[in-house]
């Protein structure tokens, strides 16, 4: 719900170009310009803005030490195109100083004037001539006669395409570009549709951009390979992605070839849809078609292609972000070797590329190789190493590089202090956190919310409570926190068990406003980790009366937690409201309340809330018949559970390994051989196989049968696999024991002592009645001695193999039966008893045994 702290977006690849049109003309005899590769550094600038959210600068009017940021609605209405976003939040200034380059909103008249911002004027300066005075007209006056009235008659081809291009709200653009056709002293070409179809492309406008597109076929203005490159652009980026196919068809049936731009355009589309494959062929077709000598690339046949670095960058892109890294390095060898020198954005996507996929060394080296081609890193190089290096969890590395952007003259922005301060609070590194908040403070910048939150969770987890508490108020009452930030604040208390503080965080969001359904849920979790269900149920009980309603979520959260807390009457209660509100839309919740019912042996109640759910038009799925089976298979039930197996296959789904496994317990359960070989034989079909228990199943009932072949074979087959367990040893174990296979119990028993498999009362109980039954007493009081050590408690099974190795040593049975009462009537001085008696009879068998 938060803001990314750091992200490579090569989207953004800046390509050098002049400013300057390059003059060719179209076939209307105008003069057109070619598209320039990318957008402005300003725009550019704004891109990152958007996708990062980075917080503007400070208004002049906040004078405190922390700022808390949250996106402040535009004044001027929405803003639709990236780049209006973008200046609306990056060029507003102090408190009456609107600047209207970005906001685009002129004022009523002719004499109503704003301030123009002076970098929007720096920005229009360096068009020359009478550029930046039309600029600062059309800002200033609404009237479009008014504003170009000094310049009517002289304005050109080249003047009007850069006066399109600066406009930022497409309804201004929209109304200038009418007003040229109108005027009829201008010549429209080409070249202003194709800015124009950028700007409301940008801002989603299609009706408005079809119109044109129509508007230009009936003008007989001819699409060029900048107009095709254009629309496939926008129509990627817009999400529309079958439009964008639309036009690189149409470009094909028209024989036109895309340029290098148009191309670069297409391979980033897409890129963009993790089409990779078809990327990679879209280039090499194009590539083919634009070399003398068809060769394949990553060859050196496409040596041959001069290719801007721009093209470069992209293909290391697209290769990077599908995961093949050998051919990205193979494009930047080739870079290098047809002598396209490497820019700033070529080594940040490698060292990202690389960091990616924890290839330090490489990034090492690249590092080097920047520094031998004079290659400067900039703060987003940085940004990109501190980042990879709080991946790996290299943070001490990761703070060297922050220091070295300091050092070398770089300003670190709002992302590196972000990724760096993310980093020290979830490492619990407060005094680093501290001294890095201080330092945004004094640089102005502005905390964001998900870094609020995880310097909250920082100090509750480092035990500082009141602090915790303080730095989440100094943003509660600037007043300004969105309810995303207040349900992370709650969480945080919530899941570490300060439920008074959450509370306390909840409470203040009710002081500014009535919380949003997401607080409600975040509490209502609060309340369930800590078990705090009838606060739970008053809060949602409580939600209407401050004009919110229970959500899916917050229905399910509460009936989960109730189910859980074995309160399925409660659970069921709330599972009807959620019902009658209509917000029951599969089986989960019903199972987890079927599930609760069935854990406490209510049955009838399960199969009631069953057959509601089947009325209620709710198809249940494996897990909700899986349920129901396996209670009755506990309950050793075979006609409950086959008649929802067999309910179960009707609706045509398949048996699961779990829904056979539950079979095998009901048939181990009534003794069922025939049913569970059928079953088992089914498991082995399944993909994956038979697991330990159902195997451990057919061994015990191939036990109680003396089925000595069969059992074999299935123990065997756990043995060779790793898979056998305590219990498959000792059902084997009573096997060999029972057909009087003593040499092969012995051997199973001693196979458990290796193994460590003797754990379990059953197993010890087990081997102990082995070494009693053939009399070897001296194993029988040292496997008992075991016993006692692990804290596994002995039971009347227990002492009657003791007592009959006793026996066989000559104690009296009246004897034994003295101590099995002693150990009834209090079992620690009665264990005492047994132990000192096993130990005096010991020393008699050993004395006599030296003797």
């Amino acid at each position: 719900m938060f803001v990314k702290l750091q992200h490579l977006d090569t989207n953004c690849i800046p390509i050098i170009h002049s400013v300057k049109p390059s003059k060719t003309h179209d076939i209307n005899g105008g003069v057109s310009v070619h598209l320039p590769r990318n957008r402005t550094q300003t725009e550019l600038e704004q891109k990152l803005i958007k996708k990062h959210q980075i917080p503007p600068q400070k208004p002049p009017e906040f004078d405190e030490n922390v700022v808390f940021y949250k996106r402040k609605p535009n004044p001027d209405g929405p803003v639709k195109s990236l780049k209006e976003k973008g200046a609306a939040e990056n060029c507003r200034g102090g408190k009456g100083d609107v600047h209207t380059k970005c906001s685009t909103k002129c004022v009523s008249g002719n004499a109503g004037v704003k301030k123009v911002h002076t970098r929007c004027l720096m920005k229009w300066a360096r068009y020359g001539g009478c550029i930046p005075a039309i600029l600062e007209a059309l800002e200033r006056v609404s009237d479009l006669d008014e504003a170009f009235k000094a310049w009517e008659v002289r304005i050109s081809k080249k003047e009007m395409t850069i006066i399109l291009k600066e406009q930022v709200v497409w309804q201004r653009a929209l109304e200038i570009f009418e007003w040229f056709k109108r005027k009829g002293c201008y010549e429209v070409n080409v070249i202003h549709y194709n800015v124009m179809i950028r700007v409301l492309g940008r801002a989603r406008q299609w009706v408005e951009l079809e119109t044109l597109i129509d508007e230009m076929e009936k003008n007989g203005i001819e699409c060029v390979n900048s107009t095709f490159g254009t629309l496939i652009d926008v129509y990627s980026k817009g999400g529309i992605r079958e439009k964008a196919m639309h036009w690189l068809d149409v470009m094909k049936k028209r024989d036109i070839e895309p340029d290098e731009v148009t191309m670069g355009i297409v391979v980033q589309m897409y890129k963009t849809t993790r089409q990779f494959e078809k990327a990679e062929t879209f280039f090499k077709n194009w590539s083919v078609r634009n070399i003398s000598k068809p060769t394949k690339f990553a060859a050196s046949g496409v040596d041959n292609l001069c290719l801007s670095a721009h093209t470069y960058n992209t293909l290391i892109d697209t290769y990077g972000k599908a995961g093949r890294l050998k051919d990205a390095s193979d494009t930047f060898d080739q870079m290098l070797r047809v002598g396209i020198v490497p820019n700033t954005v070529t080594f940040n996507t490698m060292i990202h590329m690389f960091g990616n996929h924890g290839r330090l060394e490489e990034v090492a080296s690249l590092m080097q190789k920047m520094e031998q081609l004079r290659c400067v890193p900039d703060t987003r190089t940085y940004n990109i190493l501190i980042s990879l290096h709080v991946k790996h969890d290299n943070i001490i590395v990761a703070k060297g590089y922050f220091k070295k952007m300091q050092e070398a003259s770089l300003e670190p922005d709002v992302v590196s202090y972000r990724t760096l301060l993310y980093a020290f609070s979830t490492r619990r590194m407060v005094s680093e956190a501290e001294e890095l908040v201080k330092e945004m403070n004094e640089r102005g910048y502005e905390i964001d919310e998900f870094t609020q939150s995880s310097i909250t969770r920082m100090y509750i987890e480092s035990g500082m409570l009141e602090k915790s508490w303080l730095w989440f108020y100094r943003f509660h009452i600037r007043g300004k926190m969105s309810p995303e930030c207040y349900a992370a604040n709650i969480d945080a208390f919530g899941e570490r068990g300060h439920v008074l503080e959450a509370e306390k965080v909840f409470e203040s969001c009710r002081e500014r406003r009535n919380p949003t359904v997401l607080e409600f849920n975040v509490m209502i979790k609060a309340f369930g980790i800590n078990k705090m269900y009838d606060e739970a149920c008053r809060l949602v009980d409580s939600m209407d009366e401050h004009g919110v309603y229970p959500d899916e979520c917050s229905y399910n959260s509460l009936v989960q937690m109730l189910a859980s807390a074995d309160i399925p009457q409660k659970a069921a209660f709330y599972l009807t409201k959620m019902q009658e509100s209509g917000l029951v839309s599969d089986c989960v919740p019903y199972c987890a309340v079927i599930s609760s019912f069935v854990k406490l042996g209510q049955l009838e109640m399960a199969v009631r809330l069953f057959e509601e759910m089947v009325q209620f038009g709710l198809k249940p799925d494996v897990v909700a018949y899986g349920v129901l089976i396996n209670a009755y298979a506990d309950v050793g039930n075979v006609e409950g559970a086959l008649r929802y197996v067999n309910e179960m296959k009707e609706t045509g789904l398949a048996m699961t390994g779990v829904i056979c496994n539950s079979l095998m317990k009901l048939y181990k359960k009534v003794g069922c051989l025939k049913d569970a070989e059928e079953v088992y034989y089914m498991l082995q079909r399944l993909d994956a196989g038979p697991d330990v228990y159902s195997s451990n199943c057919m061994i015990d009932l191939y036990t109680e049968r003396s089925m000595l072949k069969p059992a074999e074979e299935i123990f065997e087959k756990l043995r060779r696999n790793r898979n056998a367990n305590e219990f498959s040893y000792a059902m084997m174990l009573c096997m060999y024991k029972k057909i009087g296979s003593f040499d092969e119990a012995f051997k199973i028993a001693k196979q458990m002592r290796e193994l460590g498999l003797l754990t379990d009362l059953l197993s010890y109980n087990h081997v102990l009645g082995l070494y009693a039954l053939d009399g070897r007493f001296n194993e029988a009081v040292t496997i008992f001695n075991e016993m006692i050590k692990s804290g596994v408690e002995p039971t009347d099974l227990t002492f009657k193999s003791l007592g009959v190795v006793l026996m066989k040593r000559g104690v009296s049975k009246k004897a034994v039966k003295n101590l099995e009462i002693m150990w009834r009537n209090d079992y620690e001085s009665g264990l005492e008893v047994w132990l000192a008696t096993l130990d005096s009879v010991n020393s008699m068998v050993y004395g006599d045994e030296c003797y």
